[in-house]
């Protein structure tokens, strides 16, 4: 692997200086005039920290919070111990970049991107945007290494940090907008393991303060890199979809950097040679406009949606209608009575990978409307503890799986800005009650509050950090605009 070779070295860490203040060592041919990618690349390059305005900085710090956050309760999980045993034995590096909750122990950059990566997702804890991914750990592992990485005195600052996290975000959001099939709950790709892969790309080459063509280079290489099929949601696999998103979105700027090329236009849609476009049936890409005094970011439009508890999104609007009927249902009975419930009818989208009626491991669980509706329903709540192996198994919660029946109303699409979730309990007097949940709290049309945000972070934290570093933390993201050296926060992990 790269690292195996480069890493051993001062003079790797030379070279790295150099490309991040210089990057002109490598001649590249420039990428042709007036195409996408090359329009890309332009962005990439040229943006600045003025264009950040005061919302997109707001929003994207509480981003960096929770996915840090996540990230630290996630290095509690078993997929996460072997995914650090693997890069712990299997390679021998200079290790300069630190792990989640694991003070004390250093990887190489790109394997604390990866292994930090796998945190991020291993409980489906992480933030998602519209169109559907998860932007902030595709991103946020490979920064945090990649700060680490550079040598004393060419360590990017706070404001380098939050711009260059800001291009992973809208490399991200610029390239899902291109496809209408991207606006959907997905089918066939895991978003984050393409859309990711080409934001981790776009925000390293930012750091290492890349040349316009070796941005163009960079995305061409991280395309080649990219894709995971659907197929691996709800299992242990699916974590690696984002740490290698993060990894190998970095290793590609590091390949540019040192003068490999790609296809310069792998944005654009040539008709008989797919580029981008091979993951979508659908893609219609649009230049991306040099960044001006005035430039808007996608999320300064679009805001994110912070997960209550470890699931998939879907599983939030279920959830608050199942507590919402619960309500009426202990109005009605006095208490929670299963026995007085005859059928669960749950009204939702066609999704396949998150109908799950009986699932059987954690991960399974997390991916299921069916369980995710009857926990809350049984215990008044859905949190870490829900899908623990003894949870998930009981007795009284199999009971109630057993009431459930599914319905896929032609209104209820699965797409993430128009989807609701529906449960009514039929019972055996032949009264019928219902709870329905339009938008949960934690959606973008209905943000957490910085009081939750910042209770989410401390109770994840809480697992693997002392209360002063978390406190810490805290402050640092908070200021993260006067940070002097970026990886500072990195190591306070």
């Amino acid at each position: 692997m790269l690292y195996l070779t480069l890493q051993k070295s001062q003079k790797f860490l030379a070279s790295s200086r150099q490309v991040h203040k210089t990057a002109t060592h490598v001649v590249a041919r420039s990428a042709p005039e007036e195409t996408v990618t090359s329009s890309f690349a332009a962005f990439i390059h040229a943006v600045r920290p003025e264009h950040l305005s005061k919302t997109v900085c707001h929003r994207s710090k509480r981003m960096i919070l929770d996915s840090i956050g996540v990230g630290l309760v996630g290095s509690t999980t078993h997929v996460f111990d072997i995914a650090l045993q693997y890069c712990r034995e299997l390679y021998s590096s200079v290790a300069v970049s630190s792990v989640y909750g694991k003070p004390g122990v250093k990887l190489s950059p790109t394997l604390a991107a990866f292994t930090n990566g796998v945190a991020t997702h291993s409980m489906d804890f992480d933030d998602t945007w519209h169109p559907a991914t998860h932007p902030s750990g595709a991103v946020l592992p490979a920064l945090l290494a990649a700060s680490q990485m550079l040598p004393p005195g060419t360590k990017p600052n706070g404001v380098d940090f939050l711009l260059a996290f800001n291009v992973g975000l809208e490399v991200q959001g610029r390239l899902m907008h291109f496809s209408t099939e991207a606006h959907n709950i997905p089918k066939r790709f895991h978003p984050p393991s393409v859309v990711g892969t080409m934001g981790s790309a776009a925000a390293t080459a930012k750091l290492l303060s890349l040349s316009a063509a070796q941005c163009a280079h960079a995305l061409g290489i991280a395309a080649s890199l990219a894709g995971a099929p659907m197929a691996n949601a709800a299992t242990q696999a699916k974590p690696l979809h984002i740490g290698n998103a993060t990894r190998l979105g970095f290793e590609a700027a590091l390949l540019a950097s040192r003068g490999m090329e790609a296809n310069p236009s792998i944005l654009d849609d040539i008709p008989g040679c797919s580029g981008f476009s091979a993951f979508y049936s659908v893609y219609q890409p649009k230049p991306l406009s040099t960044p001006s005094d005035h430039h808007e970011f996608l999320l300064e439009k679009q805001d994110i949606a912070f997960k209550r508890f470890p699931a998939h999104l879907g599983m939030h609007w279920v959830v608050d209608a199942a507590l919402s009927v619960r309500n009426l249902f202990i109005n009605y009975a006095g208490s929670f009575s299963p026995s007085l419930i005859r059928t669960i009818v749950l009204k939702i989208p066609v999704s396949k990978y998150i109908n799950r009626p009986f699932p059987s491991s954690e991960h399974q669980a997390r991916h299921s409307f069916q369980f995710s509706a009857c926990t809350a329903l049984l215990d008044g709540e859905v949190g870490l503890s829900s899908f623990t192996e003894s949870s998930i198994h009981r007795q009284e919660l199999r009971e109630l799986l057993d009431k459930v029946v599914v319905e896929h109303p032609e209104d209820n699409v699965a797409n993430f800005d128009k989807m609701y979730g529906e449960v009514a309990l039929l019972l055996h007097s032949g009264d019928v009650l219902t709870g329905k949940c339009d938008t949960f709290y934690g959606h973008w049309r209905k943000p957490l509050s910085k009081e939750s945000l910042l209770k989410k972070f401390r109770s994840n934290a809480s697992h693997v950090l002392p209360e002063e570093k978390i406190e810490t933390i805290i402050t640092m993201v908070d200021n993260l605009e006067n940070l002097s050296d970026s990886s500072q926060l990195a190591c306070s992990l």
